[in-house]
């Protein structure tokens, strides 16, 4: 093998050697071989016949092999004159190992391990080739034959092989490598077949002879592969480009769709529709919004990390859409919740209101009920003729009744008048029944004002008829005289006793409660004054009796009888308990109300400031510096993960907020927070972290891709974080200048200084804001050393790939290239119009000069 080895090159040298011991004995055919295989030339050779001059050439071609960094342990120059077989081999092996193994690299491996990766590569889609060493895996020479074929297919059928049939397959290898490949037959097959385990040297030097032979196609390789990459990463990031815009695209139209929703403020005319609102509305802060929220922030997160690849890989900054730029959306999204501001405090206002109106509203029926059932047939009364056929006494009676109804009309004008009042403030707050209430007031008013005529009217005719009629039961008019206000403030006690009421406080209902108290105590008041009324009917009747007066058993100055005194007294006797029941449960309801405030403000107090806690402890964790970045990284993580932890309590409180809205609650003095606070701290907490865990893995991205230690990192960290005094996270720019020159830029105070910091400025302030945050300083940082792959090196391996030719075709994109990427090239690349183009050239140098951003694909 060795001797074959050595032959295949000095036959370019126009000679041979038979025996490795004898015919390298002299030095001159082994500095020979040296000069063939490095390209170099050696120090002249002796030409004497003696030792000496034999020992000379083989030291001088040692002294070469040294000079290469090989070192020759226990090889010296006497042994090899001396023809010791074994050094001799040994020298050999040693010269192979350096000039055909030791420059093979794949992937950053060398010598014999790279020779392996490059086989197993090479072999690895055939069928019954599995090669792990460089000895029984090539014995049924399938790996030799899979070799040839993957870069020489036509001189192979690979399919007609027999895995059974070692050395056919060893012997066409053989063969078609001497005659095509001009690779002499270093090995035997016999040999390879018969032996147990081959020789692992003899195996490797036939081998590199192969990898040397096919070398032009590894470049190739290597080219195809760099541009591969270098299309993936465009292929990434235009993917991301079009995500970003359907997410912003998707967002947008959520906004628009939403905001004219919240914007509507036209109100309901019932309790349910309105509460339907807030239910509605509830839904959007606790379902609709919240994962809105996450997709703004993704969206931001989304956005940097594309612009952070694209600035790794010397691409242009992405600029989406008119209209969907980060800002926009933020315009937007603030449009929204300035619509959204304000829109649960109208629904619960519009739901008291409606309240109010519905509890004013069944105050006007009961009002007016009792009114119309008491007018009832009142007109009919007053318009009576009977005074023209009556006796003197029955005028009496008659015009003393007339008083006493008038009296009981003045009683009830102030019925009347609340009845209006109530009437007018249905109007002012918008009743949207309140022409049926206009209508019932106005007949109720006219009513009454054609009562006081009637009235009047009566007077008048009774008085002419007055001098004729004498005598009159004072008793009678008594009776009727107390009878009447006692009637009506009996019926003012019903009235009141069953009178709704609404209360939102404690003190409300404890002050209903005095007053209902204060009542009762004028109860024993009441009842004396039932029992005199009672007495002068008695005595009335002991008069009718005595003195046998025709009054037909009736007091004829008042319709009110004794009985229906005593019934309307029970009747308020009853009353009493009930509202005492009334007030007694509505307290108790005020009660519970208290203790949800109370439930509610303990809960925000904690809360509240637990998120302000968070949000500073966020701040302090991105600027400070402890561990790697992997470790902050994990911490943020750890941290946001406590704080998506903590969500259940925000949920509750949620719920108890909710407690608190059924209930209509309007305010509460034990907190300061309401749950929009919350609300809009949680999500900030929320997004905070987020984007402050987006912000180190940016910086792991960076650091990553542009080779930056951790001690770098940590020495970047501590210098920025020296100079952020005010702990903002950004730097002005007399602070960066100062953390520059800390870090050994030598910017001076002269024009020239000036300038070239006003150069940097640009790059790390393009928006000329006027700060520098961390993410541009580290970028800034790694740009100034980092070694990226560039626009003229995608170019150079298109033209590895083109033969050297200024163009490339549909053919050769497709043999070199992985289908995926090779459709893709061959979809943007612009047609070839140089002078020496031919049909279908395609021109690699726009498209690798585009992919760059310096023109248009």
């Amino acid at each position: 093998t060795f001797t074959a080895w050595c032959n295949s090159h000095l036959r370019k040298a126009g000679t041979q050697i038979e025996n490795i011991e004898e015919d390298f004995r002299d030095g001159l055919k082994l500095m020979l071989l040296l000069e063939v295989i490095s390209g170099e030339r050696l120090a002249k050779p002796e030409r004497g016949k003696m030792r000496v001059h034999k020992i000379s050439n083989v030291n001088k071609a040692l002294d070469f092999i040294a000079s290469k960094g090989v070192k020759l342990v226990s090889i010296g120059a006497e042994e090899i004159v001396d023809g010791n077989v074994k050094m001799t081999l040994g020298m050999i092996w040693t010269i192979i190992l350096r000039f055909a193994i030791q420059d093979i690299s794949v992937e950053e491996t060398s010598a014999k391990e790279g020779l392996l990766l490059w086989c197993q590569r090479k072999t690895a889609p055939y069928k019954n080739v599995n090669i792990q060493n460089f000895h029984i895996s090539w014995k049924d020479g399938l790996g030799f034959c899979a070799l040839i074929h993957r870069h020489r297919p036509e001189l192979i059928d690979y399919g007609k092989l027999r895995k059974d049939d070692p050395l056919t397959n060893l012997n066409t290898a053989f063969d078609v490598a001497e005659k095509y490949l001009d690779i002499p037959k270093m090995l035997d097959a016999e040999d390879i077949v018969g032996t147990a385990r081959p020789d692992e040297k003899a195996i490797m030097t036939y081998v590199s002879s192969f990898y040397h032979a096919f070398s032009g196609a590894q470049k190739a390789e290597t080219a195809a592969n760099r541009i591969c990459k270098v299309l993936a990463v465009n292929q990434e990031n235009e993917q991301l480009m079009e995500d970003y815009e359907k997410l912003a695209s998707d967002l947008l139209e959520w906004i628009r769709r939403t905001i004219p929703w919240l914007e509507n403020r036209a109100p309901e005319n019932t309790m349910q529709a309105m509460q339907q609102k807030l239910e509605d509305f509830r839904d959007y802060r606790r379902l609709h919004k919240p994962p809105k929220v996450q997709e703004k922030c993704q969206l931001e997160i989304n956005f940097n990390t594309l612009q952070t690849k694209l600035r790794l890989s010397n691409r242009p900054a992405f600029m989406p859409s008119e209209g969907k730029m980060v800002s926009d959306i933020n315009n937007a999204w603030g449009g929204l919740e300035q619509a959204e501001k304000g829109y649960e405090e109208w629904l619960l206002n519009e739901i008291r209101r409606l309240e109010r109106l519905d509890h004013l509203a069944e105050k006007f029926r009961q009002k007016a009920s009792i009114h119309e059932s008491w007018t009832d047939g009142k007109e009919a009364m007053l318009q009576q003729k009977d005074y023209e056929t009556a006796t003197l006494s029955e005028i009496k009676a008659l015009l003393k009744k007339h008083e006493a109804f008038e009296s009981d009309l003045a009683a009830h004008q102030d019925r009347v008048e609340q009845i209006a009042a109530i009437a007018q403030e249905l109007n002012e707050l918008d009743y949207y029944d309140s022409p049926s209430v206009n209508a019932r007031c106005q007949k109720i008013c006219d009513q009454w004002d054609n009562l006081g005529a009637l009235t009047q009217k009566r007077r008048e005719a009774l008085e002419r008829t007055e001098k004729l009629l004498e005598t009159i039961d004072q008793l009678y008019l008594e009776y009727a005289k107390r009878a009447a206000p006692f009637n009506n403030w009996m019926e003012g006690a019903m009235e009141d006793l069953q009178d709704t009421f609404i209360v939102h406080t404690i003190e409300e209902i404890q002050g209903l409660s005095t007053a209902h108290e204060q009542f009762k105590a004028t109860l024993p008041d009441a009842d004396k004054e039932r029992q005199a009324i009672l007495g002068i009917h008695n005595e009335v009747s002991k008069i009718v009796q005595t003195y046998h007066v025709n009054m037909a058993g009736t007091n004829p100055y008042t319709t009110i009888t004794p009985h229906e005194i005593n019934s309307k007294w029970e009747h308020v006797r009853q009353l009493v308990p009930r509202r005492d029941q009334a007030l007694m449960e509505e307290h108790a309801r005020q009660q519970q109300n208290e203790r949800l405030r109370k439930q509610f403000g303990a809960q925000a107090n904690v809360i509240g400031p637990w998120i302000q806690t968070k949000m500073e402890e966020i701040g302090r964790i991105s600027i400070e510096m402890h561990g790697t970045l992997e470790d902050q990284l994990n911490h943020l993580r750890q941290y946001e993960k406590s704080i998506v932890n903590y969500k259940p309590k925000i949920d509750q409180l949620e719920g108890d907020h909710q407690q608190i809205q059924e209930a209509l609650i309007f305010d509460n003095k034990h907190t300061n927070y309401t749950m929009e606070h919350i609300r809009v701290g949680w999500e900030q907490l929320l997004t905070t972290i987020a984007r402050t865990i987006n912000e180190v893995e940016n910086q792991i991205l960076t650091r990553d891709a542009k080779g930056i230690s951790q001690e770098q990192m940590n020495e970047f960290r501590a210098s920025f974080n020296h100079f952020d005094r005010d702990h903002s996270g950004t730097l002005g720019p007399e602070e960066f200048k100062a953390c520059l020159i800390s870090l050994g830029y030598d910017i001076g105070n002269d024009a020239q200084g000036e300038a070239e910091f006003a150069r940097i400025m640009s790059i790390v302030d393009p928006n000329r804001l006027g700060v520098v945050t961390f993410q541009a300083f580290i970028d800034f940082m790694s740009r100034e050393t980092a070694d990226t792959d560039t626009a003229d090196q995608v170019m150079a391996s298109f033209k590895i790939l083109a033969g050297d030719k200024n163009y490339i075709t549909v053919d050769e994109l497709r043999r070199e290239l992985p289908p995926d990427q090779a459709e893709y090239c061959i979809a943007r690349m612009a047609p070839y119009n140089g002078r020496d183009a031919v049909p279908g050239a395609l021109d690699y140098m726009s498209f690798s000069t585009a992919l760059y951003g310096e023109s248009d694909l």
